[in-house]
């Protein structure tokens, strides 16, 4: 009954983690985005008190269920594990742990969070691991799968569907990701929980309290006629049968060995005086990540639609920034980079197009903004809403409209005013706050032709949306740009 309940709950927790994360019409989080928020990590960086000791309290009573039932790469490596099973029973065996490769990754885990390198200290984080897998490989496909379903719907006269631009927001997070997914799919073909048990920060951790759980798995060694069928289910590789102990560490509460045994010699119950199944302690706590560097990132060729044909429009370089321009509620670039895990959450969740994970070593794959396919819109704060570190803090939209992301930046030498001597003034007409002004160009002012006009642009009232550089139509460069700000600010 135990596994039976584990499977169901892990199953149900697994389909919800999916179409959170998938969905890109930005309406599934307002009901299960509270499930990201109950990841360990996530909640450590937030300060989320309430959450950390509810899941040390359940790890006290119940042991590793968190790994089984909470969190969705665990679930994910028992869905790849299980499909070996069914080819090939009875494979696992018993092997030993590894507590200099796990205090090593702790070591470096640690230091790069007191260093600043979230991001690269949630490389091997399970939650952020999930979610990077699920928002660069996964949400594609299901948006491809949305594409199919709208064309259908408009050939039958029904216009509930609608398609959206499927495209790679950044190559190098595809590469980790897949490298990463190609890693845990070897490992949970062979060795089921290996990752969980040798590289995982959170499991380490919870390996550590559940030694003093209430309730285990416990061999009665007066029933216990030694089969061994008990170990050779063990996805975890922690029965010993050879010392009848069990290694409480790495033990995940699956209820696979409770299953297999036919002499009722395992069981699930509290600990007692008379329990000799205490492992040995051992060290655990946080870990980090597989240093995987990767370059590059992959346009895509805008097309706009005009006329019922097809225009090409050249690609645009990107924009030279000094720093980048955060999210909405990121506060400081500081606070941003020790808090943000690299989940790509607000990333898959953002209706605009505007957040990428970035190629910078010092913060790699944290969200930042582009303004080649579209602009942050005052009205939207959905990367905020679904934030589960404290990395992005929550924000109304009428905050929003008037906090500073960054400025605008005129270069005149790219404007097609002054480079072609083409009126323009897309910058101006889309500003959402009236920060830029056309004003006639003052060299032209006595050569009695026609002034050509070009923005001025009032930083103090410049919030940093991005409308300016998405409509530039000067090419390969934008001749506007966001540059982005260390700290935010209401204005």
């Amino acid at each position: 009954m135990l596994k039976i309940i584990r499977q169901s709950l892990a199953l149900i927790v697994f389909i919800c983690f999916i179409a959170l994360i998938a969905d890109y019409t930005g309406t599934l989080h307002a009901y299960l985005g509270w499930m990201a928020r109950m990841q360990l990590v996530p909640a450590l960086l937030a300060m989320n008190v309430a959450v950390v000791l509810l899941l040390i309290l359940l790890t006290l009573l119940m042991g590793r269920i968190y790994c089984s039932v909470i969190c969705p790469l665990g679930i994910m490596q028992d869905i790849i594990s299980h499909f070996h099973i069914r080819l090939r029973k009875n494979r696992f065996t018993y092997s030993p742990a590894h507590p200099i490769l796990r205090i090593s990754f702790l070591i470096l885990f640690v230091a790069l969070l007191v260093i600043g390198l979230t991001s690269w200290a949630a490389l091997l984080a399970p939650y952020s691991i999930f979610t990077r897998i699920t928002t660069t490989l996964v949400q594609p496909l299901v948006q491809m799968g949305g594409n199919m379903l709208a064309w259908w719907s408009e050939r039958a006269n029904n216009y509930m569907f609608y398609s959206v631009e499927v495209w790679m927001k950044s190559l190098t997070a595809v590469l980790i990701s897949a490298t990463m997914l190609i890693i845990l799919i070897i490992l949970a073909w062979r060795g089921g929980r290996t990752y969980c048990n040798t590289l995982c920060p959170v499991g380490t951790l919870l390996g550590y309290i559940s030694r003093f759980s209430l309730f285990k798995i416990r061999i009665n060694e007066n029933k216990c006629v030694k089969c061994g069928l008990c170990a050779l289910n063990c996805k975890a590789s922690c029965i010993d049968l050879s010392s009848g102990k069990i290694d409480y560490s790495r033990c995940v509460t699956c209820g696979n060995c409770l299953d297999t045994c036919h002499t009722d010699a395992i069981s699930f119950s509290p600990r007692t005086s008379q329990d000799k199944s205490e492992p040995d302690a051992g060290k655990r706590a946080f870990l980090t990540g597989v240093l995987m560097m990767a370059g590059g990132s992959l346009w895509a060729k805008d097309r706009e639609k005009r006329d019922g044909k097809y225009v090409f429009i050249p690609p645009r370089n990107a924009s030279p920034r000094d720093l980048p321009v955060l999210p909405p509620g990121a506060a400081s670039l500081r606070h941003f980079q020790q808090h943000c895990t690299a989940c790509l959450l607000c990333v898959s969740q953002c209706p605009n197009n505007v957040l990428r994970p970035s190629t910078r070593l010092d913060r790699l794959l944290q969200p930042e903004m582009s303004f080649d396919k579209g602009f942050c819109r005052p009205e939207c704060t959905n990367c905020s809403d679904v934030c589960p570190t404290g990395a992005i803090r929550p924000i109304t939209r009428q905050d929003k409209s008037s906090l500073q992301k960054g400025h605008a930046v005129w270069r005149q030498d790219m404007c097609l005013v002054i480079s072609q001597g083409i009126p323009c003034g897309n910058c101006a007409t889309h500003c959402p706050t009236g920060a830029i002004e056309m004003t006639p160009l003052k060299s032209h002012a006595q050569s009695g032709k026609r002034i050509p006009r070009v923005p001025i642009v009032n930083e103090e009232r410049c919030i940093g949306c991005g409308a300016c550089e998405y409509v530039c139509p000067s090419r390969p460069d934008a001749a506007i740009y966001v540059e982005g700000h260390e700290d935010q600010r209401f204005i």
